[in-house]
């Protein structure tokens, strides 16, 4: 059984969430979080680092399994923030499904 400390992920969101309230100039975040293109634009990051974790995994590289995964996290989480869904949430829907 693991027992993983997760809590990097909630440190990653409240960065996220941060920047959504409070702009920072040159941050990543806040360019997709406030690019022309609107969620279409994090949308197009979520497909392409879905795609890279595919090819990832279909080369069997599990370093860059791991990295491009971790891309495709955080990508899903300015995805979240944006759209103002919160991992309490996500961790809600898991736990019904695991009933």
């Amino acid at each position: 059984m693991t027992d993983t400390d997760l809590s990097i992920l909630n440190e990653i969101y409240d960065v996220i969430l941060e920047r959504k309230s409070n702009p920072v100039e040159n941050s990543y975040v806040c360019s997709l979080l406030s690019h022309r293109k609107g969620i279409d634009k994090i949308l197009e990051k979520v497909g392409e680092e879905s795609i890279e974790t595919i090819l990832a995994v279909k080369g069997n590289n599990k370093e860059e399994m791991i990295y491009e995964s971790s891309d495709l996290l955080f990508h899903l989480m300015v995805m979240f923030v944006a759209k103002g869904i919160t991992l309490d949430e996500i961790a809600e829907e898991l736990k019904k499904r695991r009933k």
